[in-house]
């Protein structure tokens, strides 16, 4: 089911439209959002519903944006983008990532600072090297950065844990009114939700570096060592970011890991 959410107060409005999709992300759905009154952007099409088709009618989308181009979060950009003439905006340096996600060559390009329709574009890379939000006075629609609960995937090769943890802690110093995350709820204690994600990437690091100097030599037996719940269905996410951690401990040079073989071993002290 779709439904809709307000930005509440004051400020450019944000409405939330849960859209089943196919997602790794639990509850099975993606949030787009319609942001904006008299001028309107379309973030995060993931695909067509009846409400959001009658909503982007209505409201007449001005402008189509993407948080990042992962699957579960562009699939009725294409459509939506024909059916209202929209100006379709991508982030700058990815427009042909975007073109190939989307179908789609945007109309305009953007960098962190932009306007884009009734918002301004932030960096928010970590999740996705092409990871942005669209700041109102209402708060940022941050995409896949946050979550009410639970943690977020950063998947190796092209998620970067480094880059995340920043965006993290931009975000808990920004202090915005509320986080409209890609999946999920609203989120309105942002810097609680950033620090606890913080803490918690910060203490599976602890792990994961434990099961190194431990003896593990390659991200499946640090997933063993460092993971302590059921993983079925999701291990090769959790591996995924295993790798994330160790590549973000092998710059740090608390590890040394290897590319191309896939092993890891402690770096000295």
């Amino acid at each position: 089911m779709s439904g809709s959410q307000g930005g509440g107060g004051a400020g450019t409005h944000v409405d939330r439209f849960s859209i089943p999709v196919d997602t790794r992300a639990p509850g099975g759905t993606t949030n787009a959002y319609v942001v904006g009154t008299d001028e309107t952007l379309l973030v995060d099409p993931a695909a067509r519903t009846d409400t959001l088709d009658t909503v982007v009618r209505e409201k007449v989308a001005d402008h189509v944006a993407v948080t990042h181009t992962h699957p579960d979060h562009v699939g009725a950009v294409a459509a939506y983008a024909a059916e209202t003439d929209a100006t379709v905006w991508a982030r700058r340096g990815y427009e042909e990532r975007f073109a190939d996600a989307t179908g789609v060559t945007p109309d305009r390009t953007f960098v962190a600072g932009d306007r884009v329709g009734p918002a301004t574009a932030v960096d928010l890379p970590g999740h996705a090297p092409d990871g942005v939000g669209f700041r109102t006075r209402n708060g940022v629609v941050c995409g896949d950065v946050a979550v009410a609960e639970g943690s977020v995937v950063v998947a190796a090769p092209e998620g970067d844990m480094r880059a995340y943890l920043t965006t993290l802690r931009r975000l808990h110093a920004r202090d915005p009114p509320a986080l409209f995350p890609g999946h999920g709820p609203r989120i309105d204690d942002p810097r609680g939700v950033c620090a606890r994600l913080i803490d918690h990437r910060l203490a599976r690091e602890r792990a994961v570096l434990a099961a190194v100097r431990g003896g593990a030599a390659d991200p499946d037996e640090v997933l063993e060592a460092a993971y302590e719940k059921d993983l079925t269905g999701v291990s090769d996410l959790a591996r995924a970011t295993v790798r994330a951690h160790v590549e973000k401990l092998a710059h740090e040079r608390r590890v040394r890991w290897e590319a191309s073989t896939g092993t890891v071993e402690a770096a000295g002290e």
